[in-house]
This record gives C-alpha cells, sequence and structure tokens, in this order.
C-alpha cells in the first residue's frame, strides 16, 4: 500500500464468520504481527457478538461483529481478509473487492478464485479497470487459498526448479467431500444428490475454465509457456452405489455421488498443463479413479519429463479432518500473506508477484 516498511503489528479487518472466517480470526489473533481490528458478517444475530466466541475461542477478543461495511472501512485497516462466500456471486464480489481497494484498504481472499490469476480468464478491460481502483487507492488484491492457490500454483511451481525437461504438469485435489460443510457448493454448484442428467452450474461449457483455469494459466505464466485457446475441459459423472449422508447434502443412491474433472491447457495440441479434482462423497466409492496414498483427501503434483516427480500433500485438524483443515490453511495462506501484500505494489498482486511466504512468527516458543 505504501512505499515505506509497514508498521507492525498490521490492522486486519476479517470480512465474514463462516467456515474460512472463523479460521481467520484464530490465526490473526495468534500471528505476532497482526491486530485484528474489526469483524463484518452478513448474520444479523451475530453483530454485537465478540469475535473470540464467532471463532470458538475460550475468551473474548474486544472486538465485536457488525454489519455496518461503512463503519469497518472508517478503520482504516492496513489490510481486509475477505471470506465470504463469492461461489455464488462473483461479479457482485469483484465489486466488493475493487470497492474496497478503491478506498484505499489492501486486501486478501478467498475469491472469487477467477481473480487469483485473472490474465486470460477475464476480459482485459475488466482487468484493468480493477487494477486502475487498486492504484489510485494506492493498494492491492491478492485472491488465493489452498485450491485455487497454493497447493496448485506456488507447490507445483517449486517443484519444477528441479526439473531437466517438463513434458506435463498435473496437479490434483482428490478428496471425499463428505465432511465438507457447503451447502450451496455440494447441492447447487457441484449438484451432488441430483439426477446425473440435470445440470448443475460447474457443468455447464466454461464454467470450469473460469473457476480453474486461472490457476492452469498461472503455471503456464511461471513456466513461461503460452497456452492454446480454449482450455479443454473434461467431467465424468459417477451415481451414488447408495444412500449417502454428508454434514451439507443428503444424496440418494442413483444420483450424482462423485465427480471427476480436468482443465487442460495445451501447446500445439499437446496437453502440457493438467488440473485434476476427484471428488466423492464417501471415501468407499470409485476405487478405479485415484485416491490419497494416506488420509481421505490429498494434493497431488506429478510432473513428467526429466526426471518423473510425484509429490503428494496431505493435512488433518487436530480432529483428524482434512476438510476443517482445508478451511484452516485456507485462512493461513491468506493471513501469512499480509505482510507481502500489505507491501506491495498497488494493483492486482497474484502468487507469481509475492516473495516466498512462510509462517514467520508462529513457531511456538
Amino acid at each position: 500500500m505504501t512505499t515505506d516498511t509497514p508498521t507492525v503489528p498490521l490492522r486486519v479487518v476479517v470480512w465474514s464468520t463462516g467456515t474460512v472466517g472463523r479460521h481467520a480470526i484464530v490465526g490473526i489473533d495468534a500471528h505476532p504481527d497482526l491486530e485484528l481490528v474489526g469483524v463484518w458478517t452478513s448474520t444479523p444475530d451475530k453483530a454485537g457478538q465478540d469475535a473470540g466466541v464467532l471463532a470458538g475461542l475460550d475468551r473474548d477478543l474486544g472486538v465485536s461483529a457488525t454489519t455496518d461495511a461503512d463503519a469497518l472501512l472508517a478503520l482504516r485497516p492496513d489490510c481486509i481478509l475477505h471470506a465470504a462466500m463469492t461461489d455464488d456471486r462473483v461479479f457482485e464480489s469483484i465489486g466488493d473487492l475493487t470497492g474496497f481497494v478503491r478506498a484505499g484498504v489492501n486486501v486478501v481472499s478467498s475469491g472469487p478464485v477467477i481473480l487469483a490469476y485473472p490474465y486470460g480468464t477475464l476480459p482485459d478491460d475488466t482487468v484493468t479497470q480493477i487494477a486502475a481502483a487498486a492504484v489510485a487507492g494506492g493498494a492491492s488484491l491478492h485472491v488465493n487459498g489452498i485450491d485455487p492457490g497454493f497447493a496448485n500454483d506456488v507447490l507445483p511451481l517449486a517443484l519444477t526448479s528441479l526439473s531437466q525437461r517438463i513434458e506435463r504438469v498435473t496437479v490434483s485435489e482428490i478428496a471425499d467431500y463428505s465432511t465438507y460443510y457447503q451447502p450451496t457448493v455440494m447441492g447447487e454448484l457441484f449438484g451432488f444428490g441430483k439426477p446425473i442428467d440435470e445440470p448443475a452450474l460447474l457443468w455447464y461449457p466454461n464454467v470450469l475454465s473460469l473457476a480453474w483455469g486461472p490457476v492452469v494459466r498461472a503455471i503456464a505464466a511461471g513456466l513461461g509457456v503460452t497456452l492454446d485457446e480454449p482450455l479443454l475441459e473434461e467431467v465424468e459423472h459417477r451415481p451414488a452405489p447408495r444412500d449417502i449422508s454428508t454434514v451439507s447434502v443428503d444424496i440418494p443412491a442413483g444420483t450424482r455421488g462423485a465427480v471427476r474433472f480436468r482443465v487442460i491447457g495445451t501447446v500445439a495440441g499437446v496437453p502440457r498443463v493438467v488440473l485434476q479434482h476427484v471428488t466423492r462423497t464417501a471415501a468407499d466409492t470409485e476405487p478405479d479413479w485415484p485416491t490419497p496414498s494416506d488420509g481421505a483427501g490429498c494434493y497431488r503434483v506429478e510432473i513428467t519429463g526429466e526426471p518423473v516427480m510425484r509429490l503428494e500433500f496431505t493435512h488433518h485438524g487436530a480432529n483428524g479432518d482434512h476438510n476443517v483443515s482445508g478451511m484452516i490453511v485456507t485462512a493461513q495462506r491468506l493471513i501469512n500473506a499480509i505482510p507481502a501484500v500489505v507491501a506491495a505494489e498497488p494493483g492486482i498482486v497474484t502468487a507469481l508477484d509475492l516473495p516466498l511466504i512462510t509462517g514467520r512468527g508462529l513457531v511456538q516458543q
């Protein structure tokens, strides 16, 4: 936001208290270089409640949630950590984020994921308008997380630094979503629990390229590769073999119970960068599809060439669940990037623009 060295602690507002936002509150409170100064909620019943209560901590933090967006902007925070749901309101949320940076507040956000690397996906004039608003406000905007995010931008690109020759980079999320609490995502976007031939938002042409195409393009940009246009999409749906109950939706036998999709970037017609998702709603289904080597979920990077490399990244929370820790790592990737984003030149800041981000300050003493 400025060319001066940022003052520590940086003052941060958390925007939303849902599955990612509540973990963001915990993470900011634990970070020695950050100070929580405000929390926004869309839920009137949460207004006035202490952030510590909303985050599930055993103590108050002295910061109350509010539905008053203008009051939070008036605090002039160094950064907003935006964790509100964006999957079902992409362009409205782009407007929100653009307004924040135009007002001079840096933003790190978990969505909309199209902004993780918007070049080549969003129209050029839209990207220019967002960047111009950020420059006018002297602020930076960074969208990231775990997927789209670290698991399919920084992680695979770091691994390619070991390559002598690269033929193809494939990045995969392979996961059981049964404990993933996002009813809108599970029911409306994926269409789990609905007839397989009934359309859901993700399966319309070009939607996958809008959502995950940015990470395919980011990897290509990091490797100095120009992809053919358009990106290719492949989708395979499988019916639930039995009635399945998840925390988000119930899935009757025979309805959509598992999905495997790919977004493929080609060069001269040859696949060079592949984004794959293997999404189950019960861990024991579709045994012929890729499965994690350990646990019920993983991220996998596979690089063919010389040498051939494969890296599997797993995580789980204190309760052993990978979907809960998925929300934690999403929040923490953003939290730990805040100092670098605040220090960055105004504009859109992608993972390719940032220095090495670490858990600096978080080692327990």
